[in-house]
């Protein structure tokens, strides 16, 4: 019933630039906050960028000066942009949304489905 819808993902060059965008849909009543995971290959699953409905945000410190999260909130759209690409950053990124669901009372997780980004030369 809820969906998040992810695009943007690709291969660039170190030091290039990419815009990661997840839209959500469905029967929502309001969203908590949303944000960025990542997951390489053989590595867990990492936070990297959250943006509460009030505002606040938070980097892990590796992407901080680099990547910035931001929303739309007429189209439900989260974007995480991505300055400084380095190798390390290579991963299959992940939207995650804290959200109420119409009709009822629980907060739950919601994912997209990954989108593959790769720094390489």
């Amino acid at each position: 019933q809820v969906q998040l819808v992810e695009s943007g993902g690709g291969l660039v060059q170190p030091g290039g630039s990419l815009r990661l965008s997840c839209t959500a849909s469905g029967s929502i009543f309001s969203i908590n906050a949303m944000g960025w995971y990542r997951q390489a290959p053989g590595k867990q699953r990492e936070l990297v960028a959250t943006l509460t409905s009030g505002g606040s945000t938070h980097y892990v410190d590796s992407v901080k000066g680099r990547f910035t999260i931001s929303r739309d909130d007429a189209k439900k759209t989260v974007y995480l942009q991505m300055n400084s690409l380095k190798p390390e950053d290579t991963a299959v990124y992940y939207c995650n949304a804290d959200l109420l669901v119409e009709g009822t009372r629980d907060l739950l997780d919601y994912w997209g489905q990954g989108t593959q980004v790769t720094v390489s030369s």
